[in-house]
């Protein structure tokens, strides 16, 4: 073993003393002819200025700097770049004006087959695709900006895309304007954490058929649709705040056949739905915040065997609504600022159980138009009248011991 680590030492120094740093100032063809004539482990320092150049291939290990952030601009016709070798660094570009198609998706930098590639402060602006990423392992996307201006989500790509990859970081990037800010498709094992996703077509993030994955510490805003996670198990969803993402059918989180996931310490604040629920199993929802949500949350017949515990329900117009009569989910130990039991005993608890669904939720499920009705005097009798005579509200949606007073979150 000692042996061996020296030989790796002295193939390493060896390596680092035959890489080159090249200096790469705009001109006709400036990156394509650096990038060819570069060794692998050479490092290319681009100038500042304005590269009218598009369709570039990083075919070698390379490290690619940008000083000053030159722009690369791919004339609203083609591709940025394709990276498809292994351990590439690129850094410090601006990357712009990529074409737009139908027929396959142009992206400002793809990368394609390759493992190991780290993207970090680039700038990818008015571009279909910002970054894809197909069939990549292990690579790092960080502190990059991916900005686009589609007007609707039919002509537009996903800021940051990625399918069939795996171990992928994608951490500190602001993506806004696209179709999806970030879409994970076939992806496993990755971590999502500290990006801002905001004001996107549809959704800020989207999951589909990606297990085993985290993300944390995100802000999802004002998002045509939130944040949906579909067809996917082992999601760990902690520490991220969805605000604002308003519309007739948008979520703060959609929730679409869904087991064996945590939802922890997030904040749900001004979504016309916090989350929503639909076949999903086994889906641990633990010390959240639902704060002046429409709804917050929608927990549909179809979903079973989850738990909703220790979480602060604040200021929204229904705290849970069903679309069934039979509930197979668990509600325990939350805080409501509806309750309105008492605590003769003084432990914090209540002592009676807290009913969350309000007999105008369940009509509204019913009978959508109803909410013309929401907040008259009408709504008001037929509330008082089901607490003394209960029959349209589901009895085994109930809060045994909600909290009297709010959780430190």
């Amino acid at each position: 073993m000692k042996y061996a680590w020296i030989l790796s030492w002295l193939l390493l120094a060896a390596w680092s003393t035959q890489a080159a740093t090249l200096v790469v100032k705009p001109g006709p063809d400036a990156l394509r002819k650096a990038i060819s004539s570069a060794r692998p482990g050479d490092t290319l320092l681009v100038q500042p200025g304005f590269y009218r150049e598009h369709s570039i291939q990083v075919d070698r290990r390379l490290i690619i700097t940008g000083t000053g952030m030159p722009v690369i601009d791919a004339e609203y016709k083609h591709p940025g770049f394709l990276i498809t070798a292994d351990s590439v660094i690129m850094q410090g570009l601006q990357i712009q004006h990529t074409g737009r198609s139908s027929i396959s998706d142009i992206a400002g930098i793809r990368v394609s087959n390759a493992s190991h590639v780290t993207l970090r402060n680039n700038k990818i602006l008015d571009c279909t695709y910002g970054i894809y990423l197909q069939n990549a392992q292990h690579c790092l996307l960080e502190g990059n900006t991916v900005h686009s201006g589609i007007k609707n989500e039919i002509n537009g790509g996903n800021g940051i895309h990625a399918w069939k990859c795996d171990a992928l970081q994608i951490n500190s990037n602001s993506i806004s304007g696209h179709r999806d800010g970030i879409y994970f498709e076939f992806v496993t094992n990755s971590g999502i954490e500290g990006n801002l996703s905001a004001n996107n077509q549809r959704y800020g993030l989207h999951f589909m058929f990606s297990h085993h994955d985290t993300y944390m510490k995100n802000i999802f805003r004002e998002n045509g649709a939130g944040v949906a996670v579909m067809y996917t198990r082992e999601v760990t969803m902690t520490d991220n705040t969805f605000i604002q993402n308003w519309g007739d059918a948008s979520y703060g989180l959609l929730l679409k056949e869904i087991t064996d996931s945590h939802i922890t310490h997030n904040r749900f604040i001004k979504n016309t739905i916090g989350i929503h629920m639909e076949g999903t199993t086994r889906v641990s929802v633990q010390r959240n915040l639902f704060q002046d949500n429409g709804w917050a949350i929608r927990v549909m017949a179809s979903s079973s065997g989850s738990q909703f515990t220790g979480n602060n329900f604040i200021g929204n117009s229904f705290d849970v609504a069903t679309n069934g009569t039979l509930m197979l989910n668990e509600f325990h130990r939350n805080y409501w600022d509806k309750y309105d039991g008492y605590d003769l005993n003084r432990d914090q608890v209540g002592d009676v159980p807290h009913y969350p669904v309000s007999v105008y939720a369940v009509i509204s499920e019913k009978i959508p138009s109803a909410m013309i009705l929401y907040r008259s005097f009408l709504t008001s009798i037929m509330e008082q009248v089901e607490k003394v005579m209960p029959s349209i509200i589901p009895d085994q949606l109930k809060d045994d011991q909600p909290l009297m007073k709010k959780l430190e979150l």
